[in-house]
């Protein structure tokens, strides 16, 4: 039987510390990877935190209008939520991610839930 709660993306899930946000673009520990039109960077960080915590950005350069932005937004959520027991369970391990949209042209949700399986792979395979 399925863990209804392995569906879920609780609050404590996502990124909101400007201080793990801010070390998580600098550059210095965190990698990156790009199924276009998704880019993917992430770091690895203590146990303080959730096993997995996301981030989802869409940058205002590729779409004018909020509606658009949230659309994919909330597609890249989705996508997550669903295939997010793909990452490596660590003991004493966490790890941050922030998916970029790279692309000024929307997507349907399977072409997104795709990419972000692939994304997910590859941080499993590292």
């Amino acid at each position: 039987m399925l863990d209804t709660a392995a569906f879920t993306l609780a609050k404590e899930e996502r990124v909101s510390s400007k201080r793990l946000i801010d070390e998580l673009f600098s550059g210095s520990n965190s990698r990156s990877m790009v199924a276009f039109p998704i880019r993917l960077v992430y770091m690895q960080v203590e146990n303080d935190h959730p096993q997995a915590q996301i981030l989802v950005s869409v940058s205002k350069r590729y779409f004018k209008k909020a509606v658009k932005r949230n659309r994919v937004k909330r597609q890249i959520r989705e996508a997550y939520r669903k295939n997010k027991h793909l990452l490596p369970k660590q003991e004493g391990k966490g790890v941050v991610l922030a998916f970029i949209w790279l692309d000024e042209h929307l997507r349907s949700s399977e072409v997104v839930e795709r990419k972000v399986v692939k994304l997910l792979h590859g941080l499993s395979e590292r």
